[in-house]
């Protein structure tokens, strides 16, 4: 089924949202209420999304969707896709440790207030590297501290896209510290509509979601790199990672870090326009451009600049609507 949360108070009124994404059904409850009882209330929204699939319910429309959790109690973002990670460390000349294959990287995100997925990026000064970063992500049930693969795997509800906005030019003084992300990571908007991975049928499959994820920045293709592809950790391995040593609760969201695949002959991945998948982020193509000429062309986002991230079924239907988004420069 497919739930998405209105734009209603500080934790959205949550709606069953037919397959087509054309009509919804009010579940009468947060998103967080149906995930601190699911298995009492999974069998209530099954029968509001026969209904809505059905032919039933109000118009949805994607514009008055808040990100599925408005706020939750957990945000926590993989980095699943090495071969960004590869590129990040050779484009400043670091050698990559060997452990970065075996041992997923991990932060905390802040998660008080996510940006709704039509929302504007706004920011008070463009010199912060304003960037995109196209992922997926995925909510969990309750999760025990040390729990196996297979119990991640079992806890695993809900799967949606994310924009994880990024402040590049704050990252390396903060890294620098010693302590992390924080002001270089600002709230990220997750897609209209989140899905259950039976939805997905044979694109859901080892943990992984075998789709492209289509990034177009102003207006133009700017990357369909497929989440199945590249994938060294899959999201039940990044969720045991991530309750390693602590329980998570119900509504903890863990994402898969930038989408990222490598060039069909194994190189560094090529733009749209010159037959290749494309990027997810900014970073990526300038990485890419400083290993191959030196030093970056691409610009980061300014004032006015637009992403839209989308994923399409097999048939060109939209899966979770679009997160599509506009930087807006503004000051106090």
């Amino acid at each position: 089924m497919k739930l998405a949360s209105l734009n209603m108070g500080r934790d959205g009124a949550l709606v069953v949202v037919s397959r087509d994404l054309a009509r919804c059904l009010s579940a009468e409850m947060t998103m967080q209420a149906a995930l601190d009882d699911w298995r009492g209330v999974q069998p209530v929204l099954q029968a509001l999304s026969e209904r809505v699939n059905a032919g039933e319910g109000d118009v949805f429309d994607e514009a008055r969707c808040a990100s599925p959790l408005p706020r939750a109690y957990q945000w926590a973002d993989g980095s699943a896709y090495v071969n960004h990670v590869e590129l990040v460390r050779r484009a400043r000349g670091a050698q990559m440790p060997e452990s970065f294959w075996t041992d997923p990287l991990m932060y905390q995100g802040g998660s008080d207030t996510f940006l709704r997925p039509r929302a504007d990026i706004v920011m008070a000064d463009p010199s912060w590297g304003i960037d995109f970063e196209g992922e997926v992500a995925v909510v969990t049930d309750d999760v025990p501290m040390g729990a196996t693969v297979e119990e991640a795997a079992a806890a695993i509800r809900l799967v949606m896209l994310v924009n994880d906005v990024s402040l590049r030019n704050l990252i390396p003084a903060e890294l620098g510290k010693g302590f992390g992300f924080f002001q270089s990571k600002p709230s990220s908007a997750f897609s209209p509509v989140c899905v259950t991975p039976d939805e997905l049928g044979d694109d859901w499959r080892d943990g992984r979601l075998h789709r492209p994820l289509a990034v177009s920045y102003q207006g133009a293709a700017f990357g369909e790199a497929n989440a199945g592809v590249d994938m060294t950790f899959n999201f039940p391995t990044l969720v045991a990672h991530a309750a390693k040593t602590r329980p998570l609760g119900a509504g903890a969201i863990i994402g898969s870090g930038t989408v990222s695949n490598k060039d069909a002959d194994g190189s560094p991945g090529k733009p749209i326009d010159q037959g290749g998948l494309g990027y997810s982020c900014l970073a990526e193509v300038r990485m890419i451009e400083t290993i191959n000429e030196g030093s970056p062309r691409t610009a980061f986002m300014s004032d006015g600049d637009v992403v839209r991230l989308e994923m399409l079924d097999a048939s060109g239907q939209s899966i979770f609507g679009a997160i599509e988004q506009r930087v807006v420069i503004r000051t106090r």
